[in-house]
């Protein structure tokens, strides 16, 4: 039994290297391109930028080389020796930084990992002075949740991460927006992550980038 147990770890382990390996090479190098580019285009000039759960820093890298004018910075739980951005560590929920301390926040699928997406927007909108730079999912129906749970276990169960699978549709969404004094300055929809044949089956209308700005803005 003891045996069995041990084999079956192993080809557990086997199988995430695998897939972990296959992700990167056909999913992520490209989607870190695409949304780095379409992301430094939603930046205002000379921006002081809050990458919240920045990860390695790679796409916020790519985002400050096409951006040079820019500043960026990350928070992370758990922060990575090789990260290639400054960053700092957090809990998570409540952000080291006073009111209105940088000009952007950006929260790129991190939301989806909470329990609850108020907390952690919440907190961003209170650290930025004009801006929160958000890409996110729309769930609106149960091929929606499924796809977007496949596509959660594939890029993220080979590294441990958290998946609570808590996705949104685009009500949920607005209205959360609302709830944390945020408003809608643009929205798209139209981001090719994926290649062609990828993109029929899990680009779709499941991925979003957001461009909110504090209600009082307005």
């Amino acid at each position: 039994m003891a045996e069995e147990k041990k084999s079956a770890g192993a080809d557990s382990s086997l199988l995430l290297s695998a897939v972990k390996r296959t992700h990167r090479v056909f999913v992520h190098q490209r989607r870190v391109r695409v949304l780095a580019a379409a992301l430094a285009g939603q930046l205002p000039p000379s921006a002081a930028v809050l990458d919240i759960g920045c990860g390695d820093g790679t796409l916020a890298s790519l985002i400050a080389q096409a951006r040079p004018d820019i500043s960026i910075a990350g928070v992370e739980l758990l922060v990575r020796a090789d990260c290639r951005i400054k960053c700092s560590p957090f809990d998570g929920s409540t952000l080291p930084f006073s009111a209105d301390s940088v000009d952007v926040c950006i929260l790129v699928d991190v939301l989806h990992h909470t329990t609850d997406v108020r907390i952690l927007l919440r907190e961003a909108a209170r650290v930025t002075r004009k801006n929160v730079l958000l890409k996110d999912h729309l769930s609106e129906n149960v091929l929606d949740q499924l796809t977007l749970r496949f596509m959660d276990w594939v890029g993220n169960r080979p590294h441990g991460v958290a998946l609570p699978y808590n996705y949104q549709s685009r009500a949920q969404w607005n209205a959360h927006f609302a709830a944390c004094g945020l408003e809608t300055a643009s929205f798209t929809t139209q981001l090719p992550l994926y290649p062609a044949l990828f993109s029929a089956v899990v680009g779709r209308h499941l991925h979003f980038i957001a461009l909110l700005q504090k209600a009082a803005q307005r």
